[in-house]
């Protein structure tokens, strides 16, 4: 029974993106993969499909409830994700987050160059999700949260007036990505519809590679400055030099081709700072 009860959702949540989904299928992922049919994921909610010509779904507590199938809440500590066959409860699977230490840093240093509230948004249980944010130093946590109602907490901080950059990586976060002012999804584990609505892409599922982005972003904005400035100085110099009767055309010409190659090499000191920053 506990075979064929693991069987069914590793089976069922191959088909997912979902960060926890990919968990359970890589748990056993020396299984073969069997041929379902009906297959529906409802966002923030679960999986369901016909397997073997049995009515499989998996999902969270307000899956089951939506299905009429009477669950029991585990006492351990981890997001459930709950299984029934053919209207029968049958047991549910515990994931439980592991704190990266580079998260718990990322976060620190995010504050550290001016970022004012880091806000955790998530569909896991309120005691998971405020453990995981006592752990990595988070501001302020939601949890039991649908897509919609991320999208709503978007939505009133970005009305308040805020600059709101929002990362995530499954589907579900697809619609506050392309909310939020600045959409990040982790490219590595995240679904294409979140890789799709976003403005940044990590090609490393590491958070401190938003600090990285962060440094090399403001980096740049300092480089452009310094172009901008120096390019219409030298320009207007050079015209007024022109009006009084003092510029030749090499001088013009170093003024309009010159100033672009200076630009040019300035640029390209942002890829030694790139590389220091890796």
């Amino acid at each position: 029974m506990e075979e064929e009860f693991v069987r069914y959702g590793v089976q069922l949540e191959r088909h997912s993106n979902h960060p926890i989904a990919r968990a359970i299928a890589n748990y056993r992922s020396e299984l073969a993969q069997e041929e379902l049919t009906d297959f529906t994921e409802k966002a923030g909610y679960g999986l369901s499909a016909t397997l073997e010509g049995k009515k499989v779904i998996a999902g969270n507590e307000r899956f089951m409830e939506m299905n009429n199938i009477a669950y029991k809440v585990p006492k351990m500590l981890g997001t459930s994700v709950h299984i029934a066959v053919d209207g029968e409860y049958w047991g549910c699977l515990i994931v439980a987050d592991v704190v990266k230490e580079e998260s718990k840093e990322a976060i620190a240093k995010l504050k550290e160059q001016g970022i004012k509230k880091v806000i955790m948004l998530t569909g896991d249980k309120k005691e998971v999700a405020q453990y995981i944010g006592s752990q990595v130093g988070v501001d302020q946590v939601y949890a039991e949260l649908l897509p919609q109602d991320k999208v709503h907490q978007v939505e009133k901080l970005i009305n308040e007036g805020n600059k709101v950059a929002f990362v995530g990586d499954g589907i579900n976060d697809a619609p506050v990505l392309a909310l939020a002012d600045v959409g990040i999804a982790m490219g590595g584990i995240g679904s294409d519809a979140a890789v799709e609505a976003s403005d940044i892409v990590l090609m490393q599922d590491n958070l401190k590679q938003i600090n990285k982005g962060i440094e090399i972003a403001k980096y740049t904005k300092l480089i452009v400055k310094q172009n901008i400035i120096f390019a219409l100085g030298t320009k207007f110099l050079v015209m007024i030099l022109g009006i009084c009767g003092f510029a030749n055309m090499w001088l013009a010409v170093f003024a309009d081709v010159g100033v672009s190659i200076i630009a040019i090499l300035n640029a390209i000191r942002i890829l030694p700072k790139h590389g220091k920053m890796k």
